[in-house]
This record gives C-alpha cells, structure tokens and sequence, in this order.
C-alpha cells in the first residue's frame, strides 16, 4: 500500500495549499453561565475552550436538497432550517466534536470579508474514512436572532 499511501499523501499536500486557504477556529462553548462586566454593564458568557485555529474552508451544498426544514413541536409551519455545510480541516487538526462552534476568523481572499465572524454549529463529530486526505466535519449555520418587527 505504499503507493496509494504516497498518492494519498501528494493530494493532502495540494488540498492543504490549494483548498485549506483560510482561517478557521473550533471553539467547545463555554458551560458557565453568564458573567457581569462592570465595563460594559451586561452578563457577558465567557469564551469557550478553542479546540484549533489555523487553515481550514467551510463549503456550502450544491444541492436544494442541502437544506432541510425542521418543524418546532406545537406549532404548524417550519420554524427553522437547517442548512448543510462542510469544514474541511487538514488532517493534523483534531476532531471536533459534536456541538463545537466553528468560525471564520480570516479569508484568503479580501472580496470574501463579510465571512469573517461568521459561525456554524458541528452537526456530528469529523467523518471518518480508510483513505482520507481531509478532514470532513458536518456543519449547520448558526442563524441570527430575528429582528423584532
């Protein structure tokens, strides 16, 4: 197996430059409740543990069928969707676990900023394969509070 392992190797190397571009962080949430800030006057929730910080990418589906709605109990329309995304971490990083926050915190590319802070939810901890070349994490985007009307 020599060969595929070297084959395997020569394409994890071109996705890290090629594909892996950005920055990305994996944070656990914080399980403490809320904390005063005497600077800002709010109870502010504390930073989480950041599990890795380095290059990554987060892909969208291709598909409609990427997103499914989920209907809240007691009620009779779809309150929420829920939206497939992908992380792709080399190899090196570690799994993230289920219920992780995922943020962009920089882009390779200046046309793409408004991605910087944005943030998805792991769906499932990092898939695993017999041959792989990336790390593969389900994600789901975390969606803004709405606006009161």
């Amino acid at each position: 197996m020599t060969g595929l392992d070297a084959a395997l190797a020569g394409v994890a190397q071109w996705i890290g430059v090629n594909l892996l571009v950005d920055t990305v962080r994996i944070t656990l949430p914080a399980t403490d409740g809320p904390v005063y800030n005497p600077d800002t006057g709010q109870n502010e929730y504390p930073e989480g543990h950041v599990l890795y910080e380095g290059p990554g990418a987060v892909q969208g589906g291709t598909a409609q069928s990427e997103m499914s709605a989920t209907p809240d109990a007691g009620q009779m329309w779809v309150q929420e969707t829920k939206s497939r995304y992908r992380l792709m971490t080399p190899l090196s990083a570690p799994l993230a676990p289920k219920d992780a926050i995922v943020t962009v915190i920089g882009v390779h590319n200046t046309a793409n900023t408004a991605l910087i802070g944005r943030s998805w939810i792991t769906q499932d901890p990092a898939r695993a394969a017999t041959t792989e070349v990336v790390r593969i994490t389900p994600l789901d985007q975390i969606q803004a509070p709405r606006e009161a009307l």
